[in-house]
């Protein structure tokens, strides 16, 4: 209840990692990442080794965020050390990745645009968090989760290396693009007409001023930085799916943007293959959600039964809420994947 930092019974050890392949990218964002490990009370004490959770932020979100702390809650950390220290919930390990970029994000995926953020968090973050500390080196214990973006990134990451991870959680999770993105666009069109639809010129003024002084900076940040990941040419150009001025769409990069629906990656046979096989999957959303995203959260759930996914590996619940202020909802799902994902 009080709004100070209170002493973890565990260690949160803020380390760095030096990725090899976030050098050179596109938007020359620092490869050298902050990368934070918590482990639980007791690890320096034993030779055991633990199941690890791997916590991903959403859109604009960095590691440093993770301290945020909202009246009369606890920060992300904090109710992680209480779940570690909690005898009733099986130990873990875990991992707080960063995947920030000069647009806000990099959704998870290897774009052009942005950079190897997918290979970055697979082939980079997994092996050195197996290699330095004690870990169960195993898909079958190892998780990933995440809110918004970073729910997205819980969502697809199982799907494109199910030998890495083995279950997720996933809190208003981009899914269903058509409610999601579709009004953003119209707005974006909106906001352009002060920038006479040049994106770029909004950037600029967006660059040379006080972040979010503007009512139009996050919608405009949010699909640049989106466009970055999902529509941007072979040479890293980033290509808006619309026409910035009438707002009629680029069918052909319409499609790349659904292509990365979680909802629609479902149904593609390997990706199908690999979801049943999650030892476990939690899907929440809020029910005043502004993007809709608990329409996608039941959509999603649904599509992993379709799937064939056992009922009894799914966890769904839709919450009083809107967006923001969710955070409460991450020990809940952390928890009962420490459960899915114990030896």
């Amino acid at each position: 209840m009080h709004p100070w930092p209170t002493p973890l019974a565990g260690r949160l050890d803020e380390r760095e990692i030096d990725s090899v392949l976030l050098r050179d990218n596109p938007l020359g964002d620092p490869s050298v990442r902050p990368l934070w490990v918590q482990v639980p009370p007791g690890y320096d004490d034993s030779d055991r080794r633990y199941p690890t959770v791997y916590l991903l932020q959403g859109y604009t979100g960095h590691v440093d965020m993770w301290h945020n702390r909202r009246p009369y809650r606890r920060t992300t950390p904090e109710a992680v050390d209480a779940l570690q220290g909690d005898p009733d919930v099986p130990g873990f390990v875990a991992v707080y990745v960063d995947a920030w970029t000069l647009y806000g994000g990099s959704q998870f995926v290897d774009s052009p645009g942005t950079g190897a953020y997918h290979s970055y968090l697979c082939d980079e973050v997994v092996p050195w968090v197996d290699a330095h500390y004690r870990t169960l080196a195993d898909r079958d214990h190892r998780a990933v989760t995440g809110k918004s973006s970073g729910g997205f990134g819980a969502m697809i990451t199982p799907m494109l290396r199910p030998d890495l991870f083995g279950a997720l959680a996933t809190h208003a999770g981009d899914a269903l693009y058509e409610y999601l993105y579709l009004p953003e666009f119209a707005r974006c069109v909106r906001a352009l007409r002060a920038h006479d639809g040049d994106v770029w010129a909004w950037w600029r003024d967006f660059s040379g001023r006080v972040a979010g002084t503007d009512p139009a900076d996050d919608v405009l940040l949010m699909e640049l930085g989106v466009a970055a990941c999902f529509s941007a040419d072979d040479d890293g150009t980033v290509r808006l799916p619309f026409d910035t001025r009438t707002g009629v769409l680029d069918e052909a990069r319409w499609q790349r943007w659904l292509a990365w629906d979680p909802v629609r990656m479902l149904h593609r046979p390997d990706h199908a293959e690999a979801m049943r096989s999650l030892r476990g999957a939690w899907v929440d959303g809020g029910t005043r959600d502004e993007w809709f995203l608990d329409v996608g959260a039941q959509a999603f759930a649904d599509g992993l039964l379709d799937v064939g996914l056992p009922p009894d590996r799914l966890a769904f619940e839709h919450f009083e809420a809107g967006h923001g202020g969710i955070e409460h909802r991450y020990p809940l799902a952390i928890s009962w994947l420490a459960g899915r994902i114990a030896p």
